[in-house]
């Protein structure tokens, strides 16, 4: 629900960019840390004294649940209130490719280990179809067979295996699937690596999932039990709530902050490699501000319905972008609504979560794959024939890789004296997307050089390090928000505002090119 709303927002008043929002990866690790607290651990059965079938009761899940809730709605109120005071179109000035090449790059490589876990049930189908179909064919247009009143039957030529490749890739490996299971290729074994390539692997969700579910905020003090619900053919959940009332507790919301700091870091660069995907202007300020303004809402309202976890843009939908050359809003609206669908029609959300692993892992290579060239697109921009960007780039990304193996191997190294303090820190060195990202944004920003050779023009808008004007399909209109009222447009709000843009100087400039 909370991606489906999210992606919405996103690319209607948002940054107005075709960007996928969903859960953010950058809330997991604060998340495992929490487990290395005593108050967070899982108690003994003797300090229980419970030998029902759960491990622990579930008024202790919940309440811990609510904790996390109470944090992630603090942290959430923080992290829109940094989009609303334009303090993200301030900070965007000064991060430039050379910051977000060794941040994304990190991002990519934690990445990676996911993609394993569903590649290696079954490699290179799914893949090899999207390969053939997006890259190999890509010079080629599929003859669709069509009908007019004025022209008749005729036959059109349109790139439609290059625009649907993913989709005919997961169709293909599905299928492939379902005759490797039926003929007994695939193993039965659950320990098996094969197995979850299945497609009666995971049949159980079906069964469980139910027909109906609506996602809900917090529990209220007063529960109305209905015969007639639990009695339905159909299990609807009555809007009242899962999990007690939320809690503020300080290990949570830190965990929660310092996820805060890496999604709006991680949105940035997503932002940017989008927009050059899109073949339009970098995001101008008041888009990146919106931008991260609807972000922190959202992660808002998932505390209040119990996600545990906030929301941030997805990179593999950008290389979903430079697969199928789809970059239209209107497709990720559609995904959006889908979402929603799928969060209240639970059989139908059942059905895909059911999808092969080996099919999931694909995909992944696909777009992934191609969101890591995108990254890389970004160093056009630098001049990598000076020695200060090489040498930034080389030591923000070792360090990024360094870091968090040091804490693997010392998760006590950290010692300040002051516990707070060394969570924090620990959790920060432990994450190599935000210890890459600083370095670079850091040395960046410190040693000397020019904003040519930084890329930090082109990012404006301007020219490449070959002063080569750069070409744009569309101009920065794109990040105009619509249906605003004229009146609101010529207000001193949408002077002062750093979420709307400078409509008076865009109207200046009109007048300017009318007269001429």
């Amino acid at each position: 629900m909370m991606s489906g709303i999210a992606t919405l927002l996103m690319c209607t008043v948002g940054c107005r960019l075709p960007i996928f929002q969903g859960p953010s990866s950058s809330y997991i690790i604060p998340l495992l840390g929490l487990t290395n607290l005593a108050e967070w651990s899982c108690p003994n059965q003797e300090y229980l004294n419970y030998g029902g079938r759960l491990p622990v009761p579930r008024e202790i899940i919940y309440n811990q649940l609510s904790k996390l809730q109470g944090s992630l709605m603090v942290a959430g109120t923080i992290h829109l209130l940094i989009g609303f005071t334009g303090l993200v179109g301030m900070v965007a000035r000064y991060v430039g490719p050379i910051t977000i090449v060794p941040a994304l790059l990190l991002a990519v490589y934690y990445i990676h280990r996911i993609t394993v876990k569903f590649a290696e049930t079954h490699w290179g189908t799914t893949t090899l179809c999207g390969i053939i179909l997006s890259l190999y064919l890509r010079n080629y247009k599929t003859p669709i067979p069509f009908w007019t009143k004025k022209r008749g039957f005729h036959i059109i030529w349109y790139p439609l295996h290059q625009v649907f490749s993913i989709l005919l890739s997961v169709i293909f490996g599905w299928i492939l699937s379902v005759i490797l299971t039926y003929a007994g290729v695939l193993s039965s074994d659950p320990t098996s690596t094969e197995y979850y390539a299945r497609t009666d692997a995971r049949n159980e969700i079906l069964s469980r999932n139910p027909w109906f579910f609506f996602p809900y905020p917090c529990k209220h003090k007063f529960a109305i039990k209905s015969a007639l619900l639990r009695q339905s053919k159909f299990k609807i959940v009555h809007f009242l709530g899962q999990f007690s009332m939320p809690q503020f507790d300080t290990p949570a919301f830190a965990g929660a902050m310092v996820a805060t700091i890496m999604s709006i870091v991680d949105s940035i660069c997503d932002y940017n490699a989008c927009a050059r995907m899109c073949y339009v202007p970098f995001p101008p300020s008041h888009a990146l501000n919106r931008g991260i303004f609807w972000e922190g809402l959202m992660s808002f309202f998932a505390g209040i319905t119990g996600c545990g976890h906030g929301t941030n843009s997805y990179g593999g939908n950008i290389g979903a972008i430079g697969i199928t050359k789809a970059a239209s809003r209107l497709i990720l609206q559609g995904c959006g609504v889908i979402y929603v669908l799928f969060a209240v029609l639970g059989k139908l959300n059942a059905a895909f979560i059911t999808i092969p692993y080996s099919v999931l892992g694909g995909t992944m290579i696909l777009y992934y794959g191609i969101f890591f060239g995108v990254i890389l697109s970004q160093l056009q921009f630098v001049n990598l024939n000076d020695t200060r960007n090489l040498a930034i780039l080389g030591i923000s990304v070792l360090v990024g890789f360094m870091l968090p193996h040091w804490v693997e191997k010392r998760p006590d190294g950290l010692n300040t004296g002051i516990e707070g303090l060394d969570r924090t820190l620990t959790m920060l060195a432990a994450n190599g997307v935000f210890v890459a990202g600083f370095v670079a944004c850091f040395l960046d920003n410190t040693v000397s050089g020019s904003r040519e050779s930084r890329g930090l023009e082109a990012q404006l808008g301007g020219e490449d390090t070959v002063g080569k004007p750069l070409e744009f399909l569309e101009g920065k209109e794109v990040y105009d928000i619509p249906w605003l009222p004229k009146r609101l447009k010529n207000s001193a709000l949408a002077r002062i505002s750093p979420m709307l843009p400078n409509y008076t100087e865009s109207y200046k400039s009109e007048e300017q090119i009318k007269k001429k």
